[in-house]
């Protein structure tokens, strides 16, 4: 890589576009379809949707014991893996709010959602120049299958806050590739900090971790051996100590735990696995599908996926390879623009960067030098290689593969990568060949692009319909669930005995004046997340038994009321039954 490399504009004598037309015209509609895939997240999030659950409650339950300052935990209860940032982020919520809400636990979520949403557009924009493309980068993230906003909103670790990291890593890697001027040791701090943080929250990011670590070193090796390089070791450090101090403190790996969860002590055949892995695991998990299952016919991004892979790291990396004074823009619409390319007037940085500049210093994020696209670009596609490679060898994609699906929720960061060649392709069409002549593959190339572009659109679009379809039913489930602590509260009960998915997201709806102890469907203990609450239930005197409407444990308590007559009385409420022990 060459330092300090400079790169000139294309046509600097071309007309600039009018004030007002273009790209008024475009960020406005960018604008719109921001605030689309915010309201829509905000009106689920006000119909309780998506379905909460008892892991969900567990961290709700964490931040209220940080908001209370009762405990300031640094795993998910009950596990050594999978860090609370979740909690410690919701927690000023329901200290201000004064108590705990499901609202209030996802509000956090919401708002790293929307970073997540601005930090997409903005690394578009650097590393192809077109903001047309940016907006459909936006509008595609802005949509929202049943899997997508689960792992968008849903505060049950590591899911929310991984895309926004992801993206935030790759802008800074960008900016930082780049020789952007001015806050550079911020940018590197910054970088570290996120990068040791995702180590703590969920290493299922690492993969763009090392990725967008692989460009820095590519471009800035110098800069890394000064105070850059210090600052950004402290600064990881700095993140990663909950999980560092842990660690030294209670002489345990978190990556044995991450290994046992994954599946990794759990038999799947490979056919199950390749299955799961490629072909239900990308549809479902980048927003393809309809709630919890996948029709044939959504299938076909699956198939479109590879393809997708193989080009954009072939045109990825055919850029990077080009000489630099061969590497002009790559951004078909910056022929209308070429201006926007031009680089700010001053002596070249004499640090390691490929280029200097941007654009970003005057309030307009453009293309960055092709060379540092092309290699984030390329780094972004790699990640998303290693992320389903590694889901796919995981017996989860064989054993779970339509909830283990969220495992792929990080794909959705290197979205600007893998349609960015397809959009070039759609935009002015496949270039001639040497010959001046266009063969039928060239002919039929912008149809095809125009088609895939128009069918992910279509697809994404027609599964967050049918995603929204399942609101009112979610809202309606909530509210028997209010019915039911409310319930509780009348007749007096405290302490109760229930299923798992039952207990915590009952405790934490209670805010704590019911506490509950796992039972399987035997009547046996089960697992509790939080052994507090078992203690309390164990000595009580006489804890009542909740269950659900038809299931096993109900089936089981029926059973027990009727060998024991005189053992329960039974209260029955819609869609829940409460024994009361006499």
């Amino acid at each position: 890589m060459t330092a300090g490399v400079r790169e000139q504009p294309r046509g600097a004598d071309s007309p600039r576009p009018r004030p007002g037309t273009r790209l008024r015209l475009v960020g406005w509609l960018t604008a719109v379809a921001v605030l689309a895939g915010v309201g829509y997240r905000l009106w689920l999030l006000v119909n309780a949707a998506p379905p909460t659950n008892s892991d969900e409650a567990t961290m709700g339950l964490a931040a209220l014991h940080i908001a209370r300052g009762e405990g300031f935990p640094v795993w998910f209860y009950g596990q050594q893996y999978m860090g609370t940032l979740e909690a410690y982020l919701a927690a000023p919520v329901f200290a201000l709010a004064g108590g705990p809400s499901l609202l209030g636990l996802r509000l956090p979520t919401l708002a790293l959602y929307l970073l997540f949403l601005l930090l997409s557009w903005r690394l578009t924009l650097r590393l192809t120049g077109d903001r047309w493309f940016g907006l459909l980068v936006v509008a595609l993230l802005a949509l929202g299958s049943d899997r997508i906003v689960k792992n968008q909103l849903i505060a049950g670790g590591g899911y929310p806050e991984m895309n926004a990291a992801g993206v935030a890593l790759a802008v800074l890697a960008v900016d930082l590739a780049a020789g952007r001027s001015g806050w550079r040791l911020a940018r590197w701090a910054a970088w570290g900090f996120l990068a040791g943080l995702m180590l703590w929250v969920d290493p299922l990011v690492l993969p763009y971790v090392v990725a967008t670590g692989a460009v820095l070193v590519g471009f800035c090796r110098r800069e890394l051996w000064g105070a850059a390089g210090a600052l950004l070791g402290a600064a990881a450090v700095l993140g990663a100590a909950p999980l560092l101090l842990h660690s030294l403190l209670n002489g345990r790996n978190p990556l044995h735990a991450v290994l046992a969860a994954s599946g990794a002590n759990a038999t799947a055949g490979w056919a199950d696995r390749l299955h799961g892995g490629l072909l239900l695991g990308p549809s479902l998990g980048m927003g393809f599908c309809a709630p919890g299952r996948c029709d044939t016919w959504q299938l076909w991004w699956a198939l479109a996926l590879p393809l997708l892979l193989a080009l954009g790291a072939v045109t990825a990396w055919r850029a990077l390879r080009r000489p630099p004074t061969e590497a002009g823009p790559t951004s078909p619409a910056d022929a209308a623009s070429p201006a926007d390319l031009a680089p700010p007037a001053g002596p070249a940085l004499p640090a390691s960067p490929a280029s200097l500049v941007d654009p970003a210093d005057a309030g307009d994020p453009v293309l960055v030098a092709p060379r540092v696209a092309a290699a984030v670009r390329l780094a972004l596609v790699l990640a998303a290689v290693v992320t389903l490679g590694a889901y796919t060898v995981s017996s989860s994609a064989g054993l779970t593969p339509v909830e283990s699906s969220r495992y792929l929720s990080c794909l959705l960061i290197s979205l600007p990568a893998l349609l960015w060649p397809v959009w070039t392709v759609a935009r002015r069409g496949p270039r001639p060949s040497a010959t001046g002549r266009r063969g039928l593959g060239r002919t039929l190339a912008r149809p095809v692009a125009l088609a895939l572009l128009a069918a992910t659109l279509g697809t994404a679009a027609q599964a967050t319909w049918r995603s929204a379809q399942t609101a009112p039913a979610t809202r309606a489930a909530e509210a028997r669930h209010a019915e039911l602590v409310s319930t509780l509260r009348q007749l007096g009960v405290r302490q109760v005995r229930a299923g798992y998915w039952t207990c915590n997201r009952l405790t934490f709806a209670s805010a704590e004046q019911v506490v509950c102890a796992v039972v399987d469907d035997a009547l046996r203990p089960g697992f509790d997340r939080y052994p507090t609450y078992r203690r309390e239930v164990d000595r009580a005197a006489a804890p009542a038994w909740v269950a659900t409407v038809g299931s096993p444990l109900a089936n089981a308590l029926d059973e027990r009321q009727r060998a024991n007559p005189g053992d329960l009385d039974l209260v029955t409420i819609d869609g829940w039954r409460i024994y009361l022990p006499r």
